[in-house]
């Protein structure tokens, strides 16, 4: 089906037939993976004019195959979006929209909740050596980031909810006051991954995902993407991809095309067993808060109704204080919890995060020590029995 007539569907539908055409396969449901470098044509005209069409993108290898495509295009009409371009991570996605954005001198504006590597990687390495200018800005400011807009600031990166804490951003008070000044705006949409929310109906320029994560689904590949709503901002991105030689490889794009097809069923399900638990652990006397935008006691709950369809499976509990061995000792028990970094497979997650030693526009005002739990597929009621578990160690700890 076309991108045009895709817009004619409700969201369980795009997923489910955006970036097919079995017709075009031989009647094969899902497109199938092409690896390839070399791309051949039947005359000489044809090579010297592959950036037209019928060849327009399949130029070589590296620039896409049909595989990369198909996932793009349904990638793009999730967001209801122009189109998106893949990379092969999530920081891959980032580090490749920032450099495709900025040159030396610029000032740019993120947000103090963003991904660990987006801060100490993207902006603390790859920014500093271009000799661009970084301030990183309180997640609540709204409307408020106009007043930091400097003659050669050039975008404005958010996330939201952000990184291990879950702060949600009033992401349309920010583009509305971004219009008109020529800033880009930028957000990492990884926790809600097009299904939950869609950022370019809020103004947003350039939609980051780790389609690693929730596209997946799976815990197997590593994906990123980008989506854009103009040609102009698509062939922006495109060059610079295709300068750098980013390539997000083919079996990749099918893992994450064919997890697309069951984000909504899986997203519902996460976000149901993760309401469930977070409701739980609130109930807690060793939780002093639990992050997780989608309970009625969290400070980003209005926002979160107001401009989300719903939650995923990720949030961060604050414990009351206590030692490091009494976490450690919660922690090592758990059966079900892997402990890990990534998440949004289908299995549950834990790690330790310490949210203090990242803040700067805003100190976190935490004082017992923090966990970030992705709650998975299995039933909850099995993984309340784990962590009630886990809280019995935790308690003889800290005695």
């Amino acid at each position: 089906m076309s991108k045009k007539s895709m817009k004619n569907y409700r969201e369980n539908t795009i997923i489910t037939h955006a970036g097919r055409n079995p017709l075009e396969n031989h009647g094969v449901v899902n497109p199938p993976v092409y690896h390839a470098s070399t791309i051949t044509f039947p005359t000489m005209n044809a090579f010297e004019t592959r950036d037209q069409p019928p060849y327009e993108g399949a130029q070589y290898g590296r620039s896409g195959t049909p595989t990369q495509f198909a996932f793009e295009q349904a990638v793009s009409a999730l967001h209801g979006a122009h189109k998106s371009v893949s990379y092969p991570s999530g920081l891959a996605a980032i580090a490749a929209t920032f450099c495709t954005l900025v040159k030396h001198g610029d000032h740019v504006l993120i947000a103090d909740t963003v991904y660990g590597p987006t801060r100490s990687r993207v902006c603390g390495v790859i920014m500093k050596k271009m000799g661009v200018e970084v301030e990183f800005y309180d997640a609540q400011i709204g409307a408020g980031i106009k007043d930091l807009l400097r003659t050669n600031t050039v975008l404005v990166f958010m996330e939201s909810p952000g990184s291990l804490t879950f702060e949600v951003q009033d992401v349309p008070a920010i583009t509305g006051a971004l219009e008109g000044t020529g800033v880009f705006s930028l957000i990492d949409n990884t926790w809600a991954s097009g299904y939950f929310y869609k950022p370019i109906s809020h103004g947003v320029d350039f939609v980051i995902e780790a389609a690693t994560k929730y596209t997946v689904g799976h815990s197997d590949a590593m994906l990123g993407t980008v989506t854009v709503n103009t040609e102009e901002h698509f062939q922006m991105l495109k060059g610079i991809a295709n300068t750098y030689g980013y390539h997000a490889g083919p079996d990749d794009c099918y893992l994450g095309q064919r997890g697309l097809r069951t984000i909504g069923v899986r997203l519902e399900q996460h976000q149901k067993n993760a309401l469930e638990v977070a409701t739980w652990l609130e109930s807690r006397d060793e939780v002093a808060r639990v992050m997780y935008p989608a309970l009625p006691s969290n400070p980003g709950y209005e926002i979160w109704k107001r401009d989300f369809s719903g939650a995923s499976g990720l949030f961060g509990v604050e414990f009351v204080e206590a030692p490091k061995a009494a976490v450690e000792a919660m922690m090592d028990g758990y059966a079900l919890f892997g402990i890990g970094a990534s998440w949004g497979g289908y299995e549950s997650l834990t790690q330790s995060c310490y949210p203090g030693k990242l803040r700067t526009a805003r100190p976190w005002d935490g004082k017992g020590p923090t966990v970030r739990y992705h709650i998975g597929l299995e039933d909850p009621s099995d993984l309340i029995d784990e962590l009630s578990a886990g809280f019995d160690r935790f308690n003889a700890a800290r005695k």
